[in-house]
């Protein structure tokens, strides 16, 4: 009956999380040639279908080096996507580099307001996408086995072993982790540019994708014509700051005592969420309660508006008693996180380009500390148990320079992923830059899709004009209203789960009698 239970909990709460989230084309790419060599590039003619419209589009692949600085380095194939434009006389296409690392780039949604006058290209990220992908079902396992606290030092150590040994499999089975890096993952944007005959394209990045993005237009300036980052992660940022994200959530606490009802409910989010953390029992009936997993996945669901005030429902009724929200976000990460990312590729990117980062932080908590960094401790404490074997990309591109690309960023004032202050640090390195923060908007869904038309609109005139027009962009106040949370979730689950066994049961004693 336990795992019934969870199963439907866990459905229950991936359901509501991210429906309406879409999904990703299926397609079948071109096989490539068995004599295909460096920047050979095939595809073939199908249909693109976004929304209710049929787009032209070519599925193709590419052919590259896996290590562009090894005159020996084998081949891999990267799948390509190209939506044509609706009309003939189209301006500068357009490449999505969607977020991560660790995440596909073939799952990038393009914007209709840019369609009609641009072709829209999607490349595979190499690790990710295509024929090498840097899956480590070590780490994996690591990131869910055991009872020990997800963040203690046992767990954090055998996840610094299980790092070893996904990184000795990739060297047995022949990989070069040296290839799988910022700078070369942008030569394969280049090598499909030149093979579409494009001269100069635009760029749209998300998150991780905005890191890319700013290298790119270091690498490469005469290519981009204008580049518009959502949620811009400058150098150094792979590394979250604990006392920012401290910061938002006593700015999250205060906009709640502005509402007076739920200022009834609870006087100091912040302090709640304090209290609750420092004093979590392991155990809500028989369901385990993580502190390292809760704290994980808080952290990962402030990243939105909507599921914040999720997060806070649980903490508010934790404080009275009701710890059943955060057994379901334990539980929940079991189900989601370990298999969310494919991690050898989160690794090869994100080391090689801010291993000096990682090595600064203090993942200590602080007497005041709220919440701290979860991710950092989970993700980078490891670093010091264990062997992964990749070069740091080039000094130049490890930290801000000045770059002359046409540059839109666009930052949420509360996104914990991506704050917008490292915008604003970032902004003085870009000569053609400009920078607009949606108030109380979270990471890249919040930005993209608060205020949908205005956001296309805003976008659209950038790239067709190279324009910044604000005036759509209204405020839109954050509601911390939950009309079904986890611990609601939760029990009513539980109470769906034990309604159908009690009938089974009485079904089962009738049929005996």
């Amino acid at each position: 009956m336990n795992q019934n239970i969870k199963r439907v909990i866990i459905f229950l709460t991936i359901t509501l999380i991210f429906d309406g989230c879409g999904s990703s084309n299926v397609v079948q790419y071109p096989e490539p040639a068995g004599t295909a060599g460096d920047g050979n590039f095939i595809s073939k003619e199908g249909i693109y279908e976004f929304g209710e419209i049929e787009y032209r589009a070519d599925y193709g692949t590419i052919t590259v080096p896996e290590n562009r600085h090894n005159p020996k380095s084998k081949l891999i194939h990267l799948p390509v996507i190209r939506i044509h434009a609706r009309t003939e006389n189209f301006g500068e296409p357009i490449f999505g580099l969607a977020g991560g690392p660790g995440m596909s780039n073939m799952t990038f949604r393009p914007m209709d307001s840019l369609l009609y006058d641009h072709d829209f290209v999607m490349v595979g990220y190499r690790g990710v996408d295509g024929s090498t992908v840097l899956d480590c079902p070590e780490v994996a396992e690591a990131f869910e086995d055991g009872e020990e606290d997800l963040l203690s030092e046992q767990s954090l150590r055998e996840i610094g072993e299980a790092w070893t040994k996904s990184a000795n499999r990739f060297k047995s089975l022949g990989i070069d982790l040296n290839g799988y890096t910022i700078p070369e993952t942008i030569e394969d944007f280049e090598a499909v540019g030149k093979a579409l005959n494009y001269d100069r394209i635009n760029l749209i990045s998300e998150s991780y994708g905005t890191r890319v993005a700013y290298i790119y237009g270091i690498m490469h300036p005469e290519t981009i014509h204008r580049s518009v980052m959502i949620a811009v992660n400058p150098p150094g940022r792979f590394i979250y700051d604990p006392q920012r994200t401290d910061e938002q959530i006593k700015y999250y606490s205060r906009l709640w005592t502005k509402d007076s009802i739920m200022a009834k409910q609870c006087p100091n989010l912040a302090a709640t969420m304090q209290k609750v953390l420092q004093n979590m029992p392991r155990k809500w009936l028989f369901f385990s309660i993580n502190p390292g997993k809760v704290k994980v996945v808080t952290f990962a669901l402030l990243f939105q508006r909507n599921t914040a005030a999720m997060v806070f429902d649980s903490f508010v009724a934790a404080e009275k008693g009701d710890y059943s929200g955060l057994a379901l976000m334990s539980l929940a990460y079991d189900y989601v996180f370990p298999d969310m990312l494919v991690w050898g590729d989160l690794a090869t990117k994100a080391v090689s380009a801010d291993f000096d980062s990682m090595k600064i932080f203090s993942s200590d908590a602080q007497p005041d500390e709220v919440l701290g960094s979860p991710m950092n401790k989970l993700l980078w404490e490891p670093l010091k148990y264990m062997r992964f074997p990749i070069e740091m990309i080039p000094d130049s591109l490890r930290a801000p320079v000045k770059s002359n690309v046409e540059t839109l960023i666009l930052s949420g004032s509360i996104d914990f992923s991506t704050p917008a202050e490292c915008g604003k640090e970032f902004l003085p390195y870009l000569k053609n830059g400009r920078q607009i923060i949606f108030s109380e908007a979270g990471h890249v869904g919040d930005i993209r899709y608060l205020q949908l038309d205005a956001t296309k609109g805003l976008i659209a005139d950038y790239i067709n004009k190279g324009i910044v027009d604000t005036s759509k962009i209204k405020y839109v106040p954050m509601d911390f209203n939950v009309s079904f949370g986890f611990p609601t979730i939760a029990k009513t689950a539980l109470g769906v789960i034990s309604a159908v066994v009690l009938l089974l049961t009485a079904g089962i004693i009738i049929w005996i009698l």
